[in-house]
């Protein structure tokens, strides 16, 4: 039942934002379409994507709502981490001398699972400043450019965000505080 359940949660998640980003749009003069060939389409999108990620969102076997209530805080945590980077890359590109020190470095992680490892990766990227070059699932190696140096100190020596993570995913050594 549980995985009949995740499929099922995983499609309307799904549907419910192809609805969302339909409905919005950027001018008022041209509406969202819902008629019976968009719908149709949109829930072809929603259960492409529902087939896809079958084994990513909504895994409701191993103490899903734990990893969810431990996921909220570390959620606002990245938010305000993209705020600051995002302030620092705009004084890098105001500065006259545009202070760069580019970088890649090579760290690993305690991470394994496919999910912890893409959050960590995509709340890399989504970090202004820095971007993930590669992953290798099976190490929990992470290649990653950086803009600066300091930028790239947080990964390889604080591992402030895998700590987090590790703690978020029950990962690793980790997993009991963060």
């Amino acid at each position: 039942m549980g995985k009949k359940l995740s499929y099922i949660l995983t499609f309307i998640v799904m549907f419910l934002f192809w609805i969302l980003l339909s409905a919005w749009q950027l001018y008022p003069d041209t509406p969202g379409k819902f008629d019976a060939i968009h719908i149709s389409q949109g829930i072809a999108a929603a259960a492409l994507t529902t087939y896809l990620s079958r084994r990513v969102i909504f895994d409701l076997s191993k103490k899903w709502y734990v990893k969810f209530l431990r996921a909220i805080p570390y959620v606002a945590w990245e938010l305000w981490q993209i705020v600051l980077a995002n302030l620092d890359v705009a004084y890098r590109a105001l500065h006259p001398k545009m202070p760069l020190d580019p970088v890649v470095v090579e760290f690993e992680t305690p991470l394994r699972s496919d999910l912890a490892l893409t959050f960590m990766a995509n709340s890399i990227t989504l970090t202004p400043g820095t971007i993930t070059i590669m992953v290798e699932p099976e190490k929990g190696k992470f290649v990653v450019h950086a803009i600066d140096r300091k930028l790239a100190k947080p990964l390889v020596v604080d591992q402030t965000m895998q700590k987090k993570l590790a703690y978020v995913f029950m990962e690793g050594r980790h997993d009991s505080s963060a």
